[in-house]
This record gives C-alpha cells, sequence and structure tokens, in this order.
C-alpha cells in the first residue's frame, strides 16, 4: 500500500526544487498557506487537455472524453512550499500539487498564478492553477 502522504511530500518537495526564482520556502518549516480552505481551486492543462476543479474535499475531473467530470472525494496537504489534494479517481491514487509561480498557457494567452501537478495512473500532467480569489489574467472567453 502507497503511503499517499508520503508521496505527496515527495512531490511537493520535488516540485519546490523545480520552482525557478521562488523564494516562498519558509526556512522556519511554516506551512503554505497562501491558499484559504474556503477557495475553490481549479487547475488545467492541455496536451492532453484535463481539468480539476477542487471545492472543499470534492474535486471533479474533467476530459475531452468526459467532459460533465467525475466528482470523487480529496484530502487536502500543506507542505512547505504548496498545496496538495489526494484521493482516488476512478480506481487509481490522484495526486495533484499546486505551488506558487508564474504558469503560462500559450493556448489561451493567460498568466496563472500557480503551477499545477497531477500525478494519475502512473502518469504526470503538468498545468497551471488559479483560485476562485487568485484568478488568472488574460482573456475570460479566448
Amino acid at each position: 500500500m502507497i503511503c499517499r502522504p508520503c508521496a505527496l511530500a515527495a512531490l511537493l518537495l520535488a516540485l519546490s526544487a523545480c520552482t525557478s526564482g521562488n523564494d516562498a520556502i519558509d526556512p522556519e518549516g511554516k506551512t503554505f498557506d497562501a491558499v484559504a480552505t474556503d477557495e475553490v481551486v481549479t487547475l488545467l492543462g492541455n496536451e492532453p487537455f484535463w481539468n480539476t476543479r477542487i471545492d472543499g474535499d470534492e474535486a471533479l475531473w474533467a476530459t475531452p472524453e468526459n467532459p460533465d467530470g467525475t466528482r470523487f472525494a480529496v484530502s487536502r496537504f500543506s507542505g512547505n512550499n504548496g498545496l496538495g489534494f489526494s484521493g482516488t479517481l476512478a480506481g487509481e491514487a490522484f495526486t495533484a500539487t499546486l505551488t506558487p509561480g508564474t504558469c503560462n498557457d500559450t493556448m489561451s494567452d493567460r498568466s496563472y498564478p500557480f503551477v499545477a501537478t497531477i500525478a494519475l495512473g502512473g502518469e504526470t500532467l503538468e498545468g497551471c492553477g488559479y483560485t476562485d480569489r487568485q484568478p488568472f489574467t488574460g482573456d475570460p472567453a479566448p
């Protein structure tokens, strides 16, 4: 059995090492608190397209093959340099991370305040993220 908190912590640690120019890591180990627990988080990516909306302890995963999405439960974890969510989607372990850093989507020409990474079924997907209080900038309907 996989230790989800351990896997999530390892993923957050790896992501913090990849974020260029980011000095948001607290040297005293304070956990990431830039996203309030009542903020709705949206993570998205393209090639392949995917979208995850997290509201509280529920996530909605959507793809072009499943545009209405699949709802599933998630648990939230705050690390030193980001926020993570874990759950089970269609029998597969699902882990999402949100780390601070400007992320640009060249397809929509938008800029996002967070970098997003999804680990699902042995695959890693990279994209961008935003919240209802920390939105993207750019054309709302490209």
